[in-house]
């Protein structure tokens, strides 16, 4: 199952990024230039976004915070742009069950990425997770992930994070895909 969600990352990383260019010019011997393709800006990447995602988390111990895990979640954050640099920070919260028992987790990270285009973001994220059911864990967590910009003021997202225990012994990795919109 690892692999597929991994493969279909990846897919969709390199789909996009060969669709998200900036615009071509040609430059002509007058003071202009012509356009040959034009930009479309579907997301105002600066301000507030609000989510729902599902999620598949994988915990490395057999206890009731390990083992495989599918859930739902919704978060919220704001970013801003730098010209193609965008900075921001996010919170989130998910519920999560699966054989060994069900719990939610909490998550505030803070990302960092580059604009490929006017449609694409690719990131890196970091921050801390809490797991505030029977388990009672917390992590650093640690990865990235790849959003695309769709008309209307919605984007979808891929994200990988990796938490790193801090109390516990419950290392998790952690994929999720779902749909931000921006106001």
């Amino acid at each position: 199952m690892r692999t597929l969600i991994v493969g279909v990352i990846l897919w969709a990383l390199l789909s996009t990024v060969a669709l998200a260019a900036d615009v071509i010019t040609y430059p002509t011997s007058g003071n202009g230039e012509v356009p040959i393709a034009a930009g479309t800006s579907n997301v105002d990447w600066d301000g507030f976004y609000a989510g729902i995602f599902g999620a598949y988390q994988h915990g490395q111990s057999s206890g009731s915070g390990g083992g495989d895990k599918l859930g739902i979640g919704i978060d919220a954050g704001v970013d801003t742009t730098f010209n193609f640099v965008l900075a921001g920070a996010e919170v989130a919260l998910q519920g999560i069950g699966g054989p060994a028992g069900g719990t939610s987790y909490a998550q505030l990270t803070g990302r960092t990425g580059l604009l490929l285009g006017d449609s694409a973001l690719l990131y890196g994220a970091a921050g801390y997770g809490l797991d505030t059911g029977p388990s009672d864990e917390s992590d650093l967590l640690a990865g990235g992930g790849l959003e695309y910009a769709l008309p209307g003021g919605v984007s979808v997202r891929a994200q990988y994070l990796h938490g790193f225990p801090i109390t516990g012994d419950n290392a998790k990795d952690q994929v999720t895909l779902g749909a931000q919109f921006h106001f």
